[in-house]
C-alpha cells in the first residue's frame, strides 16, 4: 500500500513538474514574439519634426515692488512697513493698475542681530513685503515704475514682459511646425519612394524666448522728483517643436 502511495505521488510530481515547464516555455514563446514583433514594429516607424515661430510684442509687463522696514519692535516695523506699502499700492492704483492684478507675493518679518566679537546683539525687526504688479497696458509702464519708487518702493524685482494670451500665440506656432514636419515626411518620401502609412503619434515642445529687462534694486524712497525710466518690451520669439511619427507600409 505504502509503495502505491508513493509511485502516485511521483506520478503527480513528475506531472505537475512538466506542467510548469510547459508554462514556462510557453510564456517564454510570448516573450520573444512580441519582442521580435515590437523590433519590426519600431523598425516600420519614421518621424519627422518641425519647427515653428512666431514674433510677437508683448502686451503685459510683470514687476515686482518691494518695502523693506527695520525698527526696534515688531509692531513699529510692521505699522511702518504698511504704511509704505499702502501708499505704493495706491500710486500703482493712481497709475491705472486695477486690483486683480496686485497680488502680494510674500511677508517676512524677522530679527536682525548685530554680530561682534563681544557676542550677538539683537538690534530689532526687519519686515519685507512685496507685490507683484501685471501691467496690461505698456504705455504706463515708465509711469508705474516711478511712482512706486518716489512713494516708498525701496527694491524692485525682474521687469519682464509677456503675451497675454500666450495660447493663441503657441497655437500660431504649432500649425507652422506641424507644417513643416507634413512638408518634410511628403518630400522624403516623394524622392526616396518611401510609403507613408497613418500618423500614429504627435508629440510637442515649447521654447518661449522672452525679452526681460532687469529692474533698479535699491531704488531710493527720498526722492522728490524722479526721472521715469525709458522701458522698452522689445519682442519675443516663441518657438514651438512637433515630431510626428508615421506607419510605415
Amino acid at each position: 500500500m505504502e509503495q502505491e502511495t508513493i509511485k502516485f505521488l511521483n506520478k503527480s510530481l513528475l506531472l505537475a513538474g512538466i506542467l510548469i515547464i510547459g508554462v514556462l516555455i510557453f510564456f517564454t514563446g510570448q516573450l520573444v514574439y512580441q519582442s521580435k514583433y515590437l523590433s519590426i514594429q519600431n523598425q516600420n516607424q519614421v518621424t519627422f519634426s518641425g519647427e515653428g515661430k512666431v514674433i510677437v510684442k508683448p502686451d503685459t509687463a510683470l514687476v515686482s515692488f518691494g518695502v523693506k522696514t527695520e525698527a526696534v519692535k515688531s509692531v513699529d516695523a510692521v505699522n511702518q512697513n504698511n504704511q509704505k506699502m499702502n501708499e505704493v499700492i495706491k500710486a500703482v492704483k493712481e497709475a491705472g493698475v486695477e486690483d486683480k492684478d496686485i497680488q502680494t507675493t510674500s511677508y517676512n518679518l524677522y530679527p536682525v542681530y548685530d554680530y561682534t566679537e563681544r557676542g550677538t546683539i539683537f538690534k530689532g525687526y526687519s519686515l519685507e513685503q512685496n507685490i507683484q504688479v501685471k501691467i496690461r497696458n505698456l504705455d504706463k509702464v515708465n509711469d508705474v515704475l516711478d511712482k512706486a519708487t518716489s512713494r516708498g518702493a525701496n527694491t524692485i524685482g525682474q521687469l519682464s514682459f509677456t503675451v497675454d494670451d500666450m495660447e493663441k500665440v503657441k497655437s500660431e506656432a504649432r500649425a507652422k511646425a506641424i507644417e513643416q514636419a507634413r512638408q518634410k515626411a511628403n518630400s522624403l518620401a516623394g524622392q526616396s519612394g518611401l510609403n507613408l502609412g497613418k500618423l500614429i503619434s504627435v508629440s510637442e515642445g515649447y521654447s518661449p524666448y522672452p525679452q526681460p529687462l532687469y529692474g533698479m534694486g535699491g531704488a531710493s524712497n527720498a526722492m522728490e522728483k524722479s526721472i521715469a525710466p525709458d522701458i522698452q518690451p522689445g519682442q519675443s520669439e516663441i518657438n514651438v517643436t512637433v515630431n510626428l511619427t508615421y506607419q510605415v507600409k
